[in-house]
């Protein structure tokens, strides 16, 4: 998070305690008792703000100002001074000042507009970070979307397992989209110029597997609900492992591997040869933050598809969207997204949610993502949401959910 403040005041008593009161805000202060201090701290990547005194021998805080915005124009500059003109509040603003505060200034107000300017850099550093990833070639910035703490470890879990050379296991419920987080892996990975080979496992018999296998040579091959392989294909598949020189498999299931191994359908060895790197990816149930980008998303493709404008997504709609369980996960919201674009009808059935309905199922929602984020830990979740202990509980039990079935989900691996 971003939270370093630049404090520049040549007063030493000032410096220190304005310092300590950001302390005590728990933000981090830079102290500097002057421009030459100060500059080098100055530079585009800088993860905070500057606070600086107007008033100051040599170059003042008005050529602060100006040598802060000439390194970066969106870098937010506080200016401090004891004098309250109004026509040097003027041109601080008018020169790109980001706040004007007289000194002494109480702490709450200086804090405020403190945190303000963090939140506006903060949120600036992270489209820049953004924009450098897709135009670097960030496949999983530009093809996995969401904005929940889930999306982003799915996004980095994705990163990690594509730099190794070890087969994947994908899993998760049926329509989150495996194939996707497939594809970018493998054009994350150091295979990526070789082919990237798609297959339905069901239907691959063992000459078919070994035609698949020699097609995607050096590259990867995708495995569709890899539990469905014949048994004969199985053990063909695992003789082509073993002996080695072949191509990267990225295996995909919606049912857990373990349960078929269990029931004598999976080959065990292969399960384990398949499971040496895993990625999970969570139902939208999970993480509902991400339900309104991916729909937005995918209504803008289907509109650009059918040539439409396209239509206006009220915070209405918005929150039935959230309210929603969404079993099918993207592809339901996709499907949904396409009827909405085509006119069809809404994206979902609000006659069958009133608003008391509504409004419990946004905050199941929310509760499940909580225990997601503090991994099943009650006391920091309740802590998180603000929540009476009691309070929570009550509402866990409300919505029949258990504190203890979120317990290391944000680990990659299958919770069945």
């Amino acid at each position: 998070m971003t939270s370093s403040v630049l404090l520049v005041d040549d007063d030493r008593e000032v410096r220190e305690a304005l310092g300590q009161t950001l302390e005590l805000a728990d933000l981090c202060p830079i102290l500097a008792g002057s421009f030459v201090e100060a500059k080098d701290h100055i530079n585009k990547s800088f993860a905070g703000v500057i606070v600086t005194d107007l008033r100051m021998p040599g170059r003042d805080g008005f050529h602060l100002l100006e040598h802060a915005r000439t390194v970066d124009p969106e870098l937010p500059v506080i200016l401090l001074t004891g004098e309250a003109d109004v026509p040097i509040a003027v041109r601080a603003m008018a020169e790109g000042a980001h706040a004007f505060l007289e000194k002494p200034c109480a702490p709450q107000d200086l804090i405020a507009a403190v945190e303000q300017a963090l939140g506006q850099r903060g949120s600036v550093l992270e489209a820049r970070r953004r924009k450098l990833q897709l135009e670097s070639g960030d496949a999983a910035a530009r093809m996995l979307y969401g904005v929940s703490d889930l999306a982003e470890e799915l996004r980095s879990r994705v990163r990690a397992v594509a730099k190794t050379t070890a087969e994947v296991l994908v899993t998760g419920e049926a329509g989150v989209g495996t194939p996707k987080i497939a594809e970018v892996i493998h054009l994350l990975s150091p295979v990526s110029r070789h082919p990237f080979v798609k297959r339905a496992s069901g239907a691959l018999d063992v000459d078919a597997i070994r035609a698949a296998l020699d097609e995607a040579r050096a590259g990867s091959l995708f495995l569709d609900e890899v539990g469905t392989l014949p048994s004969a294909t199985q053990f063909a598949l695992l003789d082509a492992l073993e002996a080695g020189g072949t191509a990267r498999i990225i295996a995909a299931t919606t049912t857990p591997l373990e349960k078929i191994v269990a029931e004598g359908r999976f080959s065990a060895d292969l399960f384990y040869r398949l499971d040496l790197m895993r990625v999970r990816i969570p139902a939208l149930r999970e993480r509902p933050s991400d339900i309104p980008v991916l729909f937005e998303r995918y209504l803008a493709q289907a509109c650009e598809q059918a040539a439409l404008p396209v239509p206006p997504v009220s915070p209405e709609m918005v929150a039935s969207l959230m309210a929603q369980d969404w079993p099918g996960n993207a592809r339901g919201l996709m499907s949904a997204a396409m009827r909405y674009a085509l006119g069809v009808g809404e994206p979902f059935d609000a006659a069958e949610l009133g608003l008391t309905e509504q409004l419990g199922q946004v905050e199941k929602s929310l509760l499940i993502a909580a225990l997601q984020k503090n991994q099943g830990r009650a006391g920091e979740t309740a802590a998180a949401l603000k929540l009476p202990r009691k309070t929570f509980y009550d509402k866990l039990a409300r919505h029949g959910i258990k504190a203890e079935d979120y317990r290391n989900t944000k680990l990659p691996v299958d919770p069945s």
